[in-house]
């Protein structure tokens, strides 16, 4: 089962009405809805299981602006400001701490990379955007503290931070019903109403809601919901494994500051204990989609050799029964599968846990309290998709944040309400847009992870 997330009670009556209609109850999907919220439209998000109840409340809870691909590094930045101020907006507590978060440097090797990183993210945004600072091997000790290991040093951003996945978008969400935001769950959109090639509405499993614009959010669902309406978007899901220990004996035991270095990574929870996942291995589960995408995803294929298994189980004969269109006056999958919660990986749990108790002693006798895996919905290049749909006025995708969603969730909503609503976008959205899949565009893999 998935980690405890707080709910939000249900809620299924359905307005005549809105301006834009959101799929999805995710980090992305709340925070889009916030920001179109503020910009006086009415929002209305339909939720097909729980608020955050996939992939943003299975995550790390990192926020960070270290070490992300550069072409979403101001983006980081933004979304960074956008966290330090959502809890006194909205008057919630989403658990976000500054609590800087280390990449630590196993040897020599590692640590010119992350030089090299700083470099470019200085050259693009500047000094006084970045606080990254590339720190010695002492410093790194103090910054994970009663380590046992002497790293090579490492790279360190004090202004990062960390939130609680498991409360954040819930509060959010519910905050902004108090607002006025419709926030139906569990209630599936099964799919999109075109009037002259315009969107005219969405159909639900509870009738119909009327508007002109559509965001799909849907994480992991959305390449298999844009399909049905003739739409292309190129994602494949790969499985993360995370787990979470008992609180240590005293709050003050272990290391405040997350971080992470090539076997683990781990951040402190406010509840006292640690997140802890394997830092660069998941499994991709292979499907009809693994083969259909195989040109675009090759180049990330290559690139990540060695960190990605592969599998083939019954995910794959689930999704060759499935239809690849479907009515909309009859039930769907997304009626049948509310919830996408698959099993661990346990050999890359146990591998974490290991690192995490020998770099540690003295929290070696925590307890795993709970382990679980999500599914992340990935890009060929990584970076994630914030666009319209060029041939549907009125349609829009944000998708494929590739393990970056939760962090980058409320500055991506924010550029996802700014291109709805044809305002000034928060950042450039070129490098997010649909369209470099299929216009020739090269597929280029970033050195940030």
């Amino acid at each position: 089962m998935g980690p405890p997330t707080d709910r939000i009670s249900e809620d299924r009556t359905l307005p005549d009405r809105a301006d834009v209609v959101i799929v999805g109850g995710g980090i992305i999907g709340i925070s889009t809805a916030r920001a179109l919220a503020g910009k006086g439209l009415s929002v209305t998000v339909c939720e097909k299981g729980t608020i955050a109840g996939e992939q943003s409340s299975r995550n790390w809870g990192w926020c960070r602006a270290t070490h992300r691909d550069l072409r979403e590094l101001e983006l980081s930045l933004e979304s960074l400001k956008l966290w330090r101020r959502i809890d006194a907006e909205l008057g919630i507590d989403t658990g976000f701490r500054e609590c800087g978060i280390l990449y630590a440097a196993d040897d020599a090797k590692a640590l010119a990379d992350h030089e090299a990183w700083l470099a470019r993210a200085i050259a693009l945004v500047g000094r006084d955007a970045l606080d990254s600072r590339i720190v010695s091997p002492d410093e790194t000790a103090l910054l994970m503290a009663g380590t046992s290991r002497r790293f090579a040093g490492g790279i360190y951003t004090p202004s990062d931070g960390r939130a609680e996945p498991q409360r954040a978008v819930p509060a959010m969400a519910a905050a902004l019903r108090e607002r006025g935001v419709k926030v139906l769950t569990p209630c599936a959109v099964r799919g999109i109403e075109t009037s002259g090639g315009a969107i005219s509405g969405v159909v639900t499993e509870y009738g119909r809601i009327g508007c002109a614009s559509v965001v799909v959010a849907g994480g992991a669902w959305t390449r298999y919901f844009a399909g049905n309406l003739g739409i292309n978007v190129p994602q494949l899901m790969v499985r993360s494994s995370v787990m979470r220990t008992s609180e240590s004996d005293t709050r003050d035991d272990g290391p405040d500051v997350s971080a992470c270095n090539q076997e683990m990574g781990y951040r402190k929870r406010l509840d006292g204990g640690y997140t802890i996942a394997n830092a660069f291995h998941s499994h991709h589960d292979i499907t009809p989609d693994s083969f259909r995408l195989f040109p675009k995803f090759l180049p990330a294929l290559k690139s990540q050799i060695g960190s990605i298994k592969l599998g083939l189980n019954a995910r794959f004969f689930e999704a060759l029964r499935r239809p690849r269109r479907w009515p909309l006056d009859r039930p769907t999958i997304f009626e049948a599968a509310r919830t996408l919660d698959p099993a661990p990986v346990e050999s890359f749990n146990q591998a974490a846990l290991k690192e995490f108790r020998a770099l540690f002693p003295a929290l070696a006798h925590l307890r795993v309290e709970q382990a679980w895996a999500g599914y992340i919905d990935v890009t060929p290049d990584a970076v994630p998709v914030i666009s319209g749909v060029e041939r549907r006025p009125g349609l829009f995708v944000a998708t494929g944040f590739s393990g970056h969603g939760f962090g980058i969730g409320p500055g991506a909503g924010q550029l996802m309400a700014d291109i709805v609503a044809n305002d000034a976008p928060l950042v450039d959205p070129r490098a997010f847009r649909l369209s470099r899949f299929f216009d020739g565009s090269k597929i280029e893999i970033d050195g940030g992870f």
